[in-house]
């Protein structure tokens, strides 16, 4: 099954929002829709810069993905 449609295309953002919404905006109850924003982005900050991911070797993504734009940028 490799086609379009196909059950694993969106695995990696079904995670990040199941994590958002179950980490972040369940418990916080948002009261408006700037809270919300202010809220969710901040979440995306801690998530992308600080939280340890178990499948990249326990590194925050955007430390991998940095490591990545500069071995591209010095070839």
């Amino acid at each position: 099954m490799d086609a379009k449609g196909r059950c694993f295309d969106n695995i990696y953002m079904e995670r990040f929002f199941r994590s958002l919404k179950q980490e972040n905006v369940y418990p916080s109850r948002y009261e408006t829709l700037k809270d919300a924003r202010a809220g969710i982005s901040n979440y995306m900050k801690t998530y992308n810069w600080k939280r340890l991911h178990s499948s990249i070797g326990y590194k925050p993504p955007m430390k991998i993905y940095t490591q990545e734009l500069n071995k591209t940028d010095a070839a």
